[in-house]
């Protein structure tokens, strides 16, 4: 019997006064909503969302096409709900939601997604985004208008195409994914992966192995970058797979245990309900027999003579392409130096935090420089999680962005000194947090 392990946390963040985002810690049924609408109660959205979700797929068939159909029912119950309210009309919420399900006689991870609120999975190391965002600035990315660079910093990124309650009908984007020991899903809100980049949210779901610790992380590292939005995270690791595993290891095994010809078929991953994700198969075939080597002539061949290769003299063209390969190798290098060199990171010196110029490690011949140490916070103020990530090297773009996270984490230091926290925590094993006063959206 496949078994699921799951952690989760959210939190309002640094700019707003209301949390409009609700997450689902279920034993077999995980969900992230995040509200829309501000002051026409975004926050209601999303709450009722995540009920109806939960109590429509427990009461119905615990397949993909039955937590397709709690979505369904759950945009149904948002809609009816904003249209019987002046005050509520045109609210709204993304959802992003996990299930463990039945499929053919088969335990599989049935996804769904509507809006920009990201499913990712971790397998073997390697992060892969599952979810699309139904997103203008993400739209344009796909149609090659916008580049994910020019996305990220797009004045309307934050328009999302599609969400509950905003039609009496909704499109469901659904995957199957056929669930590994080993495999971690990460279901979050937009406030984590406008803050933190894909590949500090791998390294922190690489470096902490338990599930809860891992989503409370994540949410504390977005509020120290900014948090400029609601921050909701759940993590769910497959902790058993009944064998699937084993069984697939053994398959391979025996297939490159026979003769001949080899043919090692790779299990999808992730299927998807448009497209499926096929099978794929590589074929090692044995090598070819050498050519039988030619008969050796009935007379001995004389080569002809070699003809006199003439002097070359230094000519213009000669000296133009010494010059062009000197003048790639000096800009190869300076860029090299410039990217060496462009950037600050923090770190620890001594037991310092301190702001360093340069990469961590360096780079070729270019060593980073001191450029500041900081009396607060020290080495040893630091939580577990984020000394590792100060001696690794926390890199950002400028000197004034290295001093604004110094100074986050200074504050961090003294409000644990103080024993108040502004951090709010469901803790697992409770399925919904309750609405609060609506506010409005940037």
């Amino acid at each position: 019997m496949t078994q699921l392990r799951a952690g989760a946390a959210t939190d309002v963040g640094r700019v707003r006064q209301i949390n409009e985002d609700r997450y689902l810690a279920d034993e077999r049924l995980f969900a992230v909503a995040d509200g829309v609408g501000g002051h026409q109660a975004g926050e209601v959205a999303s709450q009722t969302s995540v009920e109806t979700l939960q109590r429509t797929f427990e009461d119905g068939e615990h397949t993909t096409e039955g937590l397709i159909a709690a979505a369904e029912a759950a945009n149904q119950a948002v809609w009816q709900l904003a249209q019987g309210s002046r005050e509520k009309r045109g609210m709204g919420t993304t959802l992003t939601a996990l299930a463990l399900v039945q499929e053919d006689g088969e335990e599989q991870l049935a996804l769904i997604n509507v809006g920009d609120s990201r499913a990712y999975m971790l397998q073997q190391g390697e992060l892969i985004q599952l979810t699309e965002d139904h997103s203008l600035v993400e739209e344009l990315v796909r149609d090659g208008k916008l580049t994910p660079a020019e996305a990220q910093i797009h004045p309307q990124r934050s328009i999302i195409t599609r969400a509950l309650g905003m039609e009496p009908a909704i499109e469901v984007d659904s995957w199957e994914i056929i669930p590994y020991t080993g495999d971690r899903i990460l279901l979050c809100s937009d406030g984590l992966t406008n803050e933190l980049s894909d590949e500090r949210i791998a390294s922190t779901l690489r470096q902490i192995a338990n599930p809860q610790e891992a989503a409370h992380d994540l949410v504390r590292q977005a509020r120290a970058a900014g948090g400029s939005d609601n921050i909701t995270v759940v993590v769910v690791d497959v902790v058993d797979d009944d064998g699937r595993s084993k069984q697939a290891s053994a398959a391979l095994a025996g297939s490159e245990g026979g003769t001949g010809s080899t043919k090692v078929t790779t299990p999808p991953t992730v299927q998807t309900a448009q497209p499926t994700v096929e099978d794929t198969a590589m074929r090692v075939a044995a090598p070819p027999a050498p050519a039988p080597a030619p008969e050796p002539p009935s007379r001995p061949q004389l080569a002809p003579p070699a003809a006199a290769v003439p002097h070359r003299r230094f000519t213009w063209r000669v000296a133009l392409f010494v010059f062009a390969l000197l003048a790639v190798v000096g800009t190869a290098v300076y860029a090299m130096a410039w990217y060496a060199r462009g950037a600050y990171y923090v770190g620890i010196d001594n037991e310092q935090v301190a702001i360093f110029r340069g990469r961590p490690g360096g780079m070729l011949w270019f060593d980073p420089t001191l450029v500041e140490r900081k009396q607060q916070p020290t080495g040893a103020e630091l939580l577990p999680a984020q000394r590792i990530e100060l001696e690794a090297g926390h890199e950002v773009s400028s000197k004034a962005a290295a001093d604004r996270y110094v100074n986050n984490l200074r504050q961090e230091v003294e409000a644990r000194r103080a024993s108040t926290t502004t951090t709010t925590l469901v803790p697992p094993t409770s399925t919904t947090v309750p609405p609060t006063t609506s506010t409005s959206r940037p």
